[in-house]
């Protein structure tokens, strides 16, 4: 008979009194004692909760059996990580065992981990490699499309041909322009993570552009650039994330460090399991395999909800093989649903629910032959009557849904202010409210816009765009003095030019045929064609820079640009703090060459702006109205949530080919290779041609698209506002533009059922 300690039963009933603070969903991660586990959460189910929760227990159960391995926790993001590491050794504590028997790291922290323990078998030599930043890969992709040009100049010829060419000189320097500095390295960009992160070589890559063929050798074209990157990276010492990831899985080919990894874990948890690639799932599940076993079980859970899968169009991250996963696991009968939410009301949990049918409904009405429809059919229920969490499903606040038409844009922001002020006068400053936005440049507008009347009703107004605008200063500057400094280069004017479209100094225009000819643009002759009201006014803007060049001393230079691109109080206080910086490190030495060195260094370093962790309180304080796009608002939540703009121009919009690109056709190239990629690592017999992956693409968007305004709605606690004016901008470069915009498809039948 086994004996039972008095710590052991103390600990038995802390465990059951844990789990019994649990909802039925998050139970069943509680329960897990080995093998794999999908669990399937709906937003507002407590997933976080759960598997701290999950975690904890687990960990207790391994202490009682005197085991030294650990549990990997492996989370999306940093402050998630911070976030769930501080709940489970609080369960920890309440089970009186110590802090240990963890690690809850990132996946690429967990790569880098393992790969650093091993650098003969990772082939990676981090102490002289270096992690590539954003802005230093975007120099390598650049430098990548310049190698393979000069090495393949028939196929970069057939490019500038595009659809027809009449050889005309112009045309040919401004397709030159687009493809140089838009089109290749779009390419390059999305076929290169995409790749990469599946595991694919750019010689398998090339193996696959011989399944398809079209008039351009899209994915032939790829392959060379995917290479050219892959050379430059290495030949100067440089890795990206997925070199962590394939550096790591390097190491578990071997099989003795694979066994030393694996029995040093005794399970993985993996959150947002619907934003892993296929590489990060392979690592995960090669260490969650039991070493000592026969059967190759894995002790895995995997914890995620593919409606709220919103980073497909832009990261390698795909929802269907999480889809996938829980198809497997259900088939095993070890799936586990969490669909008892508590976060929002009975309505809004209603409005989201309804919603998601109709817009699946909508998909399959236009889409007749079998697709996958943008949500898995999982409806948000509400909890238990005599659910153990305090506060859940709290009650409607007025209507619990209101849905607006108002009349124009100013007309949202009158109804938006008026609603506004009554909520947070009854909440007494104990409420958070957040508007989500799709795009930034609403954010900006709206923020102007409500400035004023939240100074005066004394409601903090929190602006998340403007810090990530703060970090622009320098990379902004820097365009501009790199101008300033070689007026006649192509590259540098498109690129100041681009700052000053962006900041909405100049009107949107063709900047790559001003940019092919910069000393007509600059200093037109009379032989010079006439120059539009949009090309004059950029012309003007670029020579006043100039002027300043001259004569202006150059410690001035930083602050005058900083005036000339009109930055409010908060940026001209960051361009100060750059000027400061910048003019102590060319002390004695001052030209304008050292500055765009130091500014340069600034830039690639990154190291400029502070790193925040307190994210999540900072975007939810009580007592503030925060402005928020709907991607940075996922895993956030507010008592109120005000969504204008709701226009199908937006929602679910479409890919847009750019004019300036539309001699290659009407698709883009990008959109194109990543389908077929996809298609291929998807499994599917046949690569689709040009036109079908262009339609793939498409409804990879528009699915997208439905899904983030669902992720949206479920942010809403007690009041969800949701608004499509009649007039409304075509595109937000230009608010004050209106014009009659039909509004997101979903739109009239929320109203219809719930206005």
């Amino acid at each position: 008979m086994e004996v039972v300690s008095p710590s052991q039963s103390l600990r038995e009933t802390v465990i059951a009194n844990i789990r019994n603070g649990l909802r039925p969903g998050q139970q069943a991660m509680a329960d897990w004692y080995s093998g794999p586990l999908a669990v399937s959460a709906v937003p507002g189910a407590g997933k976080s909760q759960g598997m701290a929760a999950a975690a904890a227990i687990a960990i207790a159960r391994q202490y009682e059996n005197a085991s030294r391995r650990q549990l990997v926790v492996v989370t999306f993001t940093r402050s998630a990580a911070a976030n769930i590491k501080g709940k489970i050794r609080e369960y920890l504590k309440k089970l009186s065992l110590p802090q240990t028997g963890f690690t809850v790291q990132t996946l690429h922290g967990l790569a880098l981990n393992i790969a650093s323990r091993y650098p003969q078998l990772s082939g990676l030599d981090l102490e002289n490699a270096t992690l590539i930043t954003p802005n230093q890969s975007h120099r390598f992709i650049r430098a990548a499309v310049e190698s393979w040009i000069v090495e393949h100049p028939g196929i970069y010829t057939r490019l500038l041909e595009g659809n027809q060419f009449d050889g005309e000189e112009t045309e040919r320097l401004r397709r030159q322009s687009v493809l140089r500095t838009e089109v290749l390295p779009d390419l390059a960009t999305t076929v290169i993570h995409e790749a990469k992160s599946s595991g694919m070589s750019p010689e398998e890559l090339q193996r696959l552009s011989r399944k398809v063929a079209d008039n351009y050798g899209i994915l032939a074209i790829s392959a060379g650039l995917y290479q050219q990157y892959e050379n430059l990276m290495r030949s100067r010492d440089f890795i990206d994330y997925d070199d962590m990831i394939l550096a790591a899985l390097r190491v578990l080919e071997n099989p003795s460090a694979r066994a030393r990894e694996q029995n040093q874990v005794f399970a993985v948890f993996e959150d947002e399991a619907q934003d892993s690639s296929p590489l990060q799932t392979k690592l995960l599940e090669i260490l969650a395999s039991n070493p000592e076993a026969d059967d190759s079980s894995i002790n895995i859970v995997r914890v995620g909800d593919p409606n709220q899968a919103i980073n497909s169009t832009f990261t390698p991250a795909d929802p269907i093989y999480f889809r996938e996963f829980c198809e497997q696991c259900a088939n095993q009968n070890r799936l586990a649903t969490m669909d008892q939410a508590g976060r929002s009301s009975k309505i809004i949990i209603a409005a989201a629910n309804f919603g998601l049918q109709y817009i699946n409904s909508l998909y399959q009405k236009n889409h007749p032959s079998p697709v996958i429809t943008p949500f898995r059919e999982q409806l948000i229920r509400t909890v238990n009557p005599d659910d153990p969490q305090p506060n859940a499903n709290p009650p409607a606040v007025g209507k619990g849904v209101e849905i607006h038409t108002p009349s124009d844009t100013h007309h949202t922001i009158e109804l938006i202010s008026q609603r506004v002020v009554e909520l947070f006068a009854d909440g007494e400053n104990n409420v958070s409210a957040a508007i989500l936005v799709r795009e930034n440049r609403q954010g900006r507008w709206l923020v102007e816009s409500l400035r004023g009347l939240c100074k005066e009703h004394k409601i903090l107004l929190y602006d998340v765009g403007e810090r990530d605008r703060h970090s622009h200063v320098p990379a902004e500057i820097l365009a501009l003095l790199q101008f300033c400094d070689r007026p006649h280069s192509t590259d540098y004017l498109k690129a100041a030019l681009e700052v000053l479209v962006q900041r909405q100094l100049i009107p949107t225009q063709d900047l790559n045929a001003i940019a092919t000819l910069p000393e007509e643009f600059l200093y037109p002759s009379p032989l010079t064609p006439p120059q539009n009201e949009a090309v004059q006014t950029a012309a003007r803007l670029c020579r006043s820079l100039l002027r300043a060049r001259m004569e202006l001393p150059l410690y001035q230079l930083i602050s005058f640009l900083a005036l000339a691109l009109k930055y409010d109080q908060a940026e001209l206080a960051t361009a100060d703090k750059l000027c400061e910086r910048v003019n102590q490190q060319i002390a004695g030495s001052a030209s304008l060459g050292n500055m765009l060195t130091v500014l340069s260094e600034i830039v690639s370093s990154e190291r400029f702006e502070p790193v925040e962790t307190d994210t999540e309180e900072r975007y939810t304080k009580k007592g503030q109205l925060t402005v928020i796009t709907m991607h940075k608002a996922k895993g956030l939540d507010w008592d109120y949530v005000f969504i204008p703009f709701l226009h199908e121009n937006l929602i679910p919009g479409k890919i847009w080919v750019p004019p300036q690109s539309q001699f290659l056709g009407n698709f883009t190239l990008s959109e194109v290779a990543r389908a077929q990629i996809r298609a291929a690592l998807h499994g599917k017999a046949e690569i689709p041609d040009i036109s079908q992956a262009w339609e793939e693409a498409k409804q990879l968007k528009i699915a997208e698209e439905y899904r983030l305004l669902y992720v949206a709605m479920t942010r809403a606690k007690r009041l969800l506002w949701i608004s499509a004016a009649q007039k409304a901008p075509f595109t937000w470069s230009k608010p004050e533009n209106l014009q009659s915009q039909p509004p997101c498809p979903v739109f009239p039948a929320l109203k219809k059922e719930f206005g």
